[in-house]
C-alpha cells in the first residue's frame, strides 16, 4: 500500500460515523448489509449515510452491489488487511513475530487508562 492510499483510508476512518459504519460492515462479514439496515443500526438519515458510504467507497474500504432494489455494502477486507499491514510493516524493528496481536480492551479499561 502506498502512503497516499493509507492517508486516504485513515482520513475516511477518522470520523465517528464512518468508523462505526466500517466496524459494522466488518462485523457483518463478506455478505455485507443493505443500506437500510446500516441506517437503522447507525441511526443515520439516508442522505447522511449515503455521504459516509461514498467516502468509505472512495477510500477503497467498502464495496457495493445491487440485489434487486437494495444496495448491499460490504467491508473491503483486502484493503483493510493492506492498511493494517502498512501500519505494522516495520513493527518491532521489522521483527513482526515480536508484535503481539491486538486484544480487545473493554470501554471501562480504556477510561481507566485515559485517566
Amino acid at each position: 500500500m502506498e502512503t497516499q492510499d493509507a492517508v486516504v483510508a485513515l482520513e475516511a476512518l477518522a470520523q465517528e460515523s464512518r468508523l462505526g459504519i466500517f466496524r459494522l460492515l466488518v462485523e457483518a462479514g463478506p455478505d455485507g448489509l443493505p443500506a437500510g439496515r446500516i441506517a437503522e443500526r447507525m441511526k443515520l438519515p439516508g442522505p447522511t449515510l449515503s455521504f459516509h458510504l461514498a467516502q468509505l467507497k472512495h477510500a477503497g474500504l467498502t464495496s457495493r452491489r445491487r440485489e434487486g432494489t437494495s444496495l448491499i455494502y460490504s467491508a473491503a477486507f483486502g484493503a483493510m488487511n493492506e492498511l493494517v499491514g502498512f501500519m505494522t510493516e516495520n513493527c518491532c524493528g521489522g521483527d513482526a513475530a515480536q508484535c503481539a496481536p491486538a486484544r480487545k480492551v473493554s470501554p471501562s479499561t480504556r477510561k481507566r487508562r485515559a485517566a
